[in-house]
């Protein structure tokens, strides 16, 4: 009435085939792992853990203009209402240089786009590279009949890292 289940068996070739192909599928992925640089030894050096990169040589000559950009430049009067006061953020672009005593220019310019007063003075700040800071410079007395001014940067003393 009952029988028992016979058990279907794979011919021994066929298995021999299997793990032929287990084991090529096997290599063939640690080759790929290997290949595509994400192997232990690459991301440890890709996250500082593998011998230190010697410091990048300046590759050109320092530029301040280029380098410290002005990210935003707000002029306000102090509460006396007579001295311009700027509120500056300043970045510093390059990899290699630092800057410091950072020159710049205020240009006021009255309704008839003549300049009205041209100032220029120091930002006593030191800009490491890629840093940025937010400064607050007292410049001069706000020239009355401004229409619109603007700040810029001229230079700057700059040293290698």
């Amino acid at each position: 009435m009952f029988e028992v289940p016979h058990e279907i068996e794979q011919p021994k070739a066929s298995r021999i085939w299997i793990g032929v192909l287990a084991a090529a599928l096997l290599a063939g992925g640690v080759v790929l792992y290997l290949i595509s640089g994400t192997s232990v030894l690459s991301r440890g050096a890709k996250r500082g853990r593998g011998p230190a990169a010697p410091a990048a040589a300046p590759q050109s000559p320092a530029d301040p203009v280029h380098d410290i950009k002005i990210v935003s430049a707000r002029m306000d009067k102090d509460p006396t209402g007579t001295t311009a006061v700027w509120l500056i953020d300043l970045v510093n672009h390059s990899r290699v240089y630092t800057y410091s005593k950072i020159e710049y220019e205020a240009t006021y310019v009255g309704s008839d786009n003549r300049a009205l007063l041209i100032n220029k003075g120091t930002i006593p700040i030191t800009l490491m590279p890629g840093d940025e800071q937010n400064r607050e410079i007292r410049d001069v007395l706000f020239p009355a009949g401004t229409a619109w001014y603007k700040l810029r940067i001229l230079g700057a003393a700059s040293s290698a890292q």
